[in-house]
């Protein structure tokens, strides 16, 4: 039984120009979930509702199995950690010390010695207030925070934001590193698309403010291939379309040559033997064209963790 850090269910938020939703999505325990989408898709919002800085107009979600009217109550909010998209404006006359003390009364589990380990390890500079600091050693202060507090779920909007590649580095690793060892859900929402190769277990498209759904990350980029055939003319690629009901977007790439695009490659090639047609080369397709394709309607295979998927 597939153990859930969050369930949505027909969860609603309505904007004055945007409605986002219905949402019903579960996050399981001990994975890390990538939230994608073009700006505007509803990324932020869906943290904000996690938080409960936001309230749905309609549905219900639970944290670890417990709903919650009103405010977070304080249990819930404690397994909680958050990097937002802009830092904490009321700790910017803070030096790192004084707002990590601040913090730990907050969260009992804190953890002062992974604090200053932390500290040490992105190079973040001591006695300096954090609204002096440049934006990414300020995020990386509230990484090492958002950790140090011992959160079962960490929620991470644009973490990376202003990191060099060093400190991305140190920044993969330690997420990575984090989800192992306590078993944590990090739900992160993200435009780079190689945090989201190197990170995600699931990924969740977000498009113009719906849901599109949840897929395995490793599934979603085995199952689309551009491949390239042998094609006379458009007349002969016409009458290849014509029998190929698995292959997307066919084009004449050069003479005598053809690309298509298909989530079914072992029937396609299958296909190809009977119809006598020569396949040259394929390829797996990218994760950025792949999300387009969801996008334009081209479902993968969703996750469903309520039948087990």
């Amino acid at each position: 039984m597939v153990q859930l850090a969050v369930e949505m269910r027909n969860v609603i938020k309505k904007r004055r120009t945007k409605t986002i939703g219905p949402i019903d999505l579960d996050l399981p325990e001990g994975h890390i979930i990538a939230l994608v989408g073009q700006n505007g898709s509803g990324k932020s919002t869906l943290l904000n509702l996690l938080l409960k800085l936001s309230l749905p107009e309609e549905g219900a979600i639970c944290w670890f199995g417990k709903s919650a009217e009103g405010e977070l109550p304080m249990d819930i909010r404690r397994s909680i950690g958050y990097v937002p998209e802009s830092p904490i404006p009321e700790e910017s006359h803070w030096i790192p010390e004084e707002a990590a003390w601040f913090r730990s009364h907050w969260y009992p589990e804190w953890d002062g010695v992974f604090f200053q380990e932390m500290l040490d390890k992105f190079e973040v500079p001591r006695g300096e207030r954090l609204g002096k600091m440049s934006k990414g050693e300020r995020r990386k202060f509230e990484i090492a925070a958002a950790l140090a507090a011992g959160p079962k779920l960490l929620l991470l909007d644009e973490p990376s934001s202003g990191l060099d590649p060093f400190a991305w580095k140190i920044m993969i690793e330690t997420f990575q590193r984090y989800m192992d060892e306590r078993q944590a859900t990090i739900v992160i929402s993200t435009h780079i698309v190689e945090e989201v190769r190197r990170l995600a277990d699931y990924i969740v498209l977000l498009h113009q403010g719906k849901l599109l759904g949840m897929a395995e990350k490793d599934s979603l980029l085995s199952m689309w291939n551009e491949v390239w055939v042998g094609a006379k003319d458009e007349e002969e690629l016409a009458e290849l379309a014509a029998e190929l009901p698995e292959a997307l977007e066919l084009n004449m790439q050069a003479p005598g040559m053809a690309s298509m695009i298909t989530s079914r490659l072992l029937d396609l090639e299958k296909r190809f033997s009977d119809l006598g047609v020569k396949m040259i080369k394929s390829r797996s397709l990218e994760l950025e064209e792949i999300l387009s394709l969801w996008t334009m309607g081209h479902r993968p295979d969703l996750v469903d963790l309520r039948r087990g998927d």
